[in-house]
């Protein structure tokens, strides 16, 4: 009876595990065309990561995740931006030709999407200037009830690897833009605000986002 106790105890955690996984399906992405072709120059750093061979590998989600962020209100640490509006960020337009990104002034800045109410966040995929191959420096992701970043933080990327943005020393690895965003794993992290932090880039001083897709559930 023993035996046959455990068999079923295992059997039916097995089971359990098959309908989990059976729960999680692949992200689906709508990705811009892309806009630079050739050889980008040269860019080294000593986080960067190594080119990609083959496609993106997708991320798995938990059924009924979707887009939550479009249209959402979007502030920032730059109130009046050099080029574009704010609410290009949450727009829904991601092209990154003239008109479609908003730029903001050099040294650390950040922009913030308010979600409305605490939500459910899986994934966030976020678009800098992809019409050319660059790196921004120190892009830093995080989630928080708090609308002031103060308390109840939970940083989901950081490529900071000095802590020069005072916002904790990061291991993600430098990356450079491409018409694929930057698809960061939200790991059902709960919050109503998400903020993205970046220091300029290997072309200029200036920051600029294009487009931020947060997808979860509320």
């Amino acid at each position: 009876m023993l035996t046959r106790l455990v068999l079923t105890t295992l059997t039916v955690g097995a089971l359990t595990a098959v309908v989990h996984a059976q729960d999680k399906v692949p992200l689906a992405l709508d990705l811009p065309k892309p806009l630079f072709v050739g050889t980008p120059r040269p860019i080294s750093l000593p986080n960067l990561e190594k080119p990609r061979t083959g496609p993106r590998p997708a991320l798995m989600v938990p059924a009924g995740t979707t887009l939550i962020s479009k249209g959402k209100p979007v502030t920032s640490s730059d109130t009046f931006p050099v080029i574009g509006e704010l609410n290009y960020v949450t727009d829904g337009e991601k092209s990154g030709a003239d008109g479609t990104f908003v730029e903001l002034g050099p040294g650390v800045q950040w922009v913030q999407i308010d979600l409305g109410s605490v939500s459910t966040i899986e994934a966030i995929l976020v678009w800098h200037y992809h019409s050319q191959a660059r790196v921004y420096y120190d892009v830093v992701v995080q989630v928080s009830d708090d609308p002031e970043f103060k308390k109840g933080v939970t940083t989901l990327f950081n490529n900071d690897d000095d802590d020069s943005s005072k916002l904790g020393k990061g291991k993600d690895p430098a990356y450079i833009e491409t018409n694929e965003g930057r698809l960061i794993d939200g790991k059902g992290t709960k919050g109503r605000y998400v903020r993205l932090s970046s220091a300029g880039n290997t072309t200029d001083e200036l920051n600029h986002y294009v487009e931020v897709e947060v997808f979860g559930k509320q």
